[in-house]
């Protein structure tokens, strides 16, 4: 039973140092991400599964848009359903407003790049592809796909989830109709070099 305290007591105070960066935060918020989200997102949002994407350093305006979606089931992909829907369920503006600010601070993952897979990548990134009708990627997230308020920093994210975004947003497995437009033409291998170049596994 001792012992048992004794865990739980380093746990909370592991936990109460994740959040000395922001003394601001709420109770709620606070253990919104201890309890909830870290379990998937990892340590202050860098998650270790490509299944999990990255929040730390993400657009504070994307995240708080896309916690809004799954509360509202206006985002209805596969992973939104499974893993969002429920989550989300319980969160008022308030409390998405914390939790889009808290991960937005957090230091992003910076991508790792290199080969000739990823130079492809790159010149897709910021030329597009104009014979199919794809348009540079960095004008809407930026040059070094850092993203600008409710379009999503892409640089660092895991390979697996940005590949499975841009195919569901190709198929129209995700709704987006701007997304849809851009990728409907990309190639399974113009979409794995853009995910090359931008990705950090």
């Amino acid at each position: 039973m001792r012992r048992t305290l004794l865990i739980a007591s380093a746990l909370s105070i592991a936990s109460s140092f994740a959040f000395a960066a922001d003394p601001g935060m709420s109770k709620a918020a606070r253990d919104k991400v201890a309890n909830v989200c870290q379990s998937c997102h990892g340590a202050k949002g860098d998650s270790v599964s490509g299944t999990f994407p990255r929040l730390n350093g993400q657009q504070a305006a994307y995240i708080a848009a896309q916690l809004k979606n799954f509360r509202e089931h206006s985002r209805g992909d596969p992973h939104a359903m499974a893993y969002m829907w429920g989550m989300a369920s319980q969160l008022d503006d308030a409390l998405v407003a914390e939790l889009a600010k808290y991960y937005a601070a957090q230091k992003p993952t910076p991508p790792q790049s290199g080969g000739e897979l990823a130079a492809k990548g790159k010149a897709i990134f910021a030329n597009g592809i104009p014979e199919h009708g794809v348009p540079p990627c960095a004008a809407c997230h930026g040059d070094h796909g850092e993203g600008a308020a409710e379009v999503p920093r892409l640089a660092g994210q895991h390979g697996d989830y940005l590949k499975q975004q841009l195919e569901a947003f190709r198929s129209l497995l995700r709704e987006n109709q701007v997304m849809h437009a851009n990728t409907k033409d990309m190639t399974d291998s113009e979409i794995e070099a853009v995910v090359s170049y931008l990705a950090n596994d």
